[in-house]
């Protein structure tokens, strides 16, 4: 499924503003993800840092832990949005979480801050061969 010119419009909107909202005082760098599902609702998330690197959590992970814990699946597409030269796609453990949740066909598309190019791919084109549950 690829989303229409405008849905794709809106949603990287939504992760631009979620990206505003960015707790990230150690690495400057802003991230926003916005999650739709297939109902048509977009969930947000940041990323949100802490001085303990590794517990710092990334915009795709917050926006999905927040849309299951509201009892939401069944995810359509996701957008993220960071970085000013070069756009951020998803790290290796959010493609993981993704691929638990998400059917491997299901669209991603990842921008710049401050606009330019969307970059569009699949989840399964990030992570092939992902781990899967039985």
């Amino acid at each position: 499924m690829t989303l229409d010119a405008q849905m794709r419009r809106k949603l990287i909107a939504a992760a631009r503003e979620a990206a505003a909202r960015a707790y990230c005082p150690y690495s400057n760098y802003p991230v926003g993800a916005a999650l739709l599902t297939r109902d048509g609702r977009i969930v947000t998330g940041c990323n949100i840092e802490n001085v303990s690197f590794g517990l710092t959590l990334c915009a795709e992970r917050v926006a999905l832990v927040k849309a299951v814990s509201e009892g939401l699946c069944g995810f359509a597409a996701l957008a993220v949005v960071g970085g000013e030269q070069t756009a951020a796609a998803p790290c290796g453990a959010c493609r993981q979480m993704l691929a638990e949740f998400c059917t491997p066909e299901m669209p991603v598309y990842y921008a710049r801050l401050t606009g330019g190019r969307c970059v569009a791919t699949t989840l399964d084109a990030l992570l092939p061969r992902a781990f899967l549950k039985n």
